[in-house]
Order: structure tokens, then sequence, then C-alpha cells
């Protein structure tokens, strides 16, 4: 069986460190690892429109955005196929067809779903779009057959409803859909990266976010006031290192080789740690510390995203033709579903034939 990738994002807005260390990252390694046979790569404006239906323009615009902040973290169309979701009809139908093998009780207990829709204050009005939304992830993740899916563990709840979607068509039908299994960062810390603020994950809505095309000047600014200990008043003060916001970006970015580049008083991170914890250690010195190595990741990033901004078409003529590959191996999906289903009526050849004989009778 051949080893496929699928994974996205929301074009809601320019991509941030969160989605550096929670996926891109990793999409990169797996991109040049030459373990996968192919990596589908979406831009998920469809579903970014089940909670922006009154505003696309916020959708349309963030396409470019994305795909530029994919382009510059490394993503290469030529190893990659990256397209956009509302390009693909094959997958509308596949979600309609899964709609008959989900109640909406199973819809209401997904974890995901439930906190998503108390986020955004849906309780009383849930657009059915939103509500039925974890059936859409199914139909793009079946379409390319993925064995593999990447996300955070956020997601996890969301992938066990495209695994059962999977069980109940295979069992009612044949075995035309592969179930995927879910690929989690590695580090920890990377699966939930929280918000500068310290009190959310990272989140766009939310606004608490690093973002990878962000100026050194911003991205000082928001490491100079994130959230730390409270109780870490005066630098002498002894200071905890759980839930401050400084040490968990630490965790997910600093390595051994960045205290001998940037902070040669320490070898490692546990020292850091321990200096903080029994205090004399301040707050700034820390904070100077954790912008050195976010910028050491940030910089390429950054100069690779203003050469592709220099020419835009080019960045549309990949996503097209992204979008024509992900077509041509949704339709093969999407054939193999009706056929299972039973509903391929003008290329089942024996169908045909037995209702001529039926009729000549």
């Amino acid at each position: 069986m051949a080893k496929i990738i699928l994974t996205g994002d929301r074009p809601t807005g320019k991509l941030h460190i969160g989605h550096y260390v929670g996926s891109l990252r990793e999409r990169v390694k797996l991109q040049n690892s030459g373990t996968y046979d192919k990596i589908f790569i979406m831009i998920a404006d469809a579903q970014a429109l089940t909670d922006n239906a009154d505003n696309p323009e916020k959708v349309r615009q963030n396409i470019i955005e994305v795909a530029l902040d994919y382009l510059a973290c490394g993503l290469d169309p030529e190893k990659s196929v990256i397209f956009i979701q509302s390009q693909i009809p094959q997958l509308c139908e596949l979600s309609f067809y899964y709609m008959n093998l989900v109640t909406v009780s199973r819809l209401q207990r997904n974890p995901t779903v439930k906190s998503e829709i108390q986020a955004r204050n849906f309780e009383a009005s849930i657009p059915v779009g939103f509500f039925t939304y974890p059936i859409s992830q199914a139909a793009d993740i079946t379409a390319f057959q993925a064995t593999t899916v990447p996300v955070g563990e956020d997601q996890m709840p969301m992938l066990e409803q495209t695994r059962e979607i999977v069980r109940k068509f295979n069992t009612t039908y044949s075995e035309a859909l592969t179930e995927p299994e879910i690929l989690l960062p590695g580090n920890e810390v990377c699966q939930r990266l929280p918000g500068i603020d310290g009190k959310a994950k990272m989140s766009k809505s939310i606004g608490n976010c690093i973002y990878l095309s962000e100026t050194a000047d911003e991205v000082k600014k928001k490491v100079m006031n994130m959230y730390t200990d409270p109780d870490h008043v005066r630098m002498s003060d002894p200071g905890k290192i759980e839930g401050n916001t400084v040490f968990t970006y630490l965790d997910a970015f600093c390595n051994d080789e960045h205290f001998g580049r940037y902070l040669p008083d320490y070898s490692n991170l546990d020292e850091l740690k321990a200096h903080y914890r029994q205090g004399g250690l301040g707050d700034v010195k820390v904070k100077k510390f954790l912008y050195s190595v976010l910028m050491e990741y940030l910089e390429p990033i950054k100069k690779r995203r203003t050469e592709f901004e220099k020419d835009i078409p080019a960045i549309y003529k990949m996503l097209r033709e992204g979008s024509q590959k992900a077509e041509a191996a949704a339709a093969e999906t999407l054939a193999a579903v009706k056929k299972a289903m039973r509903i391929n009526y003008f290329d089942d050849i024996d169908l045909i034939n037995g209702q001529i004989k039926r009729y000549q009778k």
C-alpha cells in the first residue's frame, strides 16, 4: 500500500509559530524524508467559510498568505501537492454520502466540535456547515486515501471520527476507503503551544500569536510582553516554570547549541530552569534569550517569503496546478466510492446488460 499524507490549514490569517512547531516543521521533514509516496497539503478555504460565511473576502485574501508561508517554511510543490479545498468538487460529494453514516448525537459528542462551538459562541445558533465539518474533514482525508495525518492532539477526536466513517463505509458497502493513522509532533509541548498571553492555545482568532511573517521588531515586542510568573516580581524571587509561557516556548524551540550561541553562562535548558526556580535570574534575560532562539528560525523564513512575494502570479500558478493534481486523485476515490455504493449507473455494464435482458423478455 502506498504511504500518503494529507494535512492542511484554514486560510483565516497568516500562519504563526504554533503552526510551525505543531505541523509545518514536521511536514517539511516528512516531505524530504523520502518515506512517503505522496503528500497532499490543503488550504482549507471551504472549512474556513463554515464560520466566516459572512466574510468570504477574509478567506479569499488569506489564501495567498498561507501559500507564501508554506513555501517560506520549505514546502516544495515539486515534492508536495499544495491545493485549494474548494477547487476539488469531489470533496463535497463525498461529504454528502458520508453524512448518511454519522448521527447527529455522534457529532454532538465530538470534543473538538463542542469546544469550537463554545469558542465561537455558536451555542444558540450553529451553522450546519460548521457542525458537520468533521464529516467534511473525513472527505478530505479519504479522498486522497491518506494513510497518515500529521496533526496536533486537539485534532485527535476529528481523526477518530474519520476512522469511524471509514470503518462504517467499508462494512456497509465494500473496502473502498483507507483508514488513516494520526501522527503527533514528537515534542509534546509542540502539540498545543500556548498563546503569548499564557491563557489559551495560540490562535489567530484570539490574536495571541507570533506570526511567521512578522518583523524582528514585532517579534521582540511580543516576546518582551509575554506572560511569565506573576509572582516573580524581583530578580531575586524564586520563579515558577510551570505555566510560564517563556519557558514553554523554550521547551518547544531551543536546544543545547542555542546556549553556546546566545547564553553561554548555561549549558542547557535544565540549568536555566534550575537557576530561575531558585531565584537570581530575571525575566528580561530569559526573554532576550528566547527572542534570539526564535529569530534563528524566523529570519530565514522571512527572507524566503520576501523572495516568493516578488512573483505572486507564480504562486497562483502553483496552486492551480496543485489543485488539478488533487482533483484527479479525488476523482479516482469518488469513482471507487460510487462503485461500492452501487450508484455508478452509467459505468456499470453488468447493470445495463441485466436491465436489457429484464425488459427484452
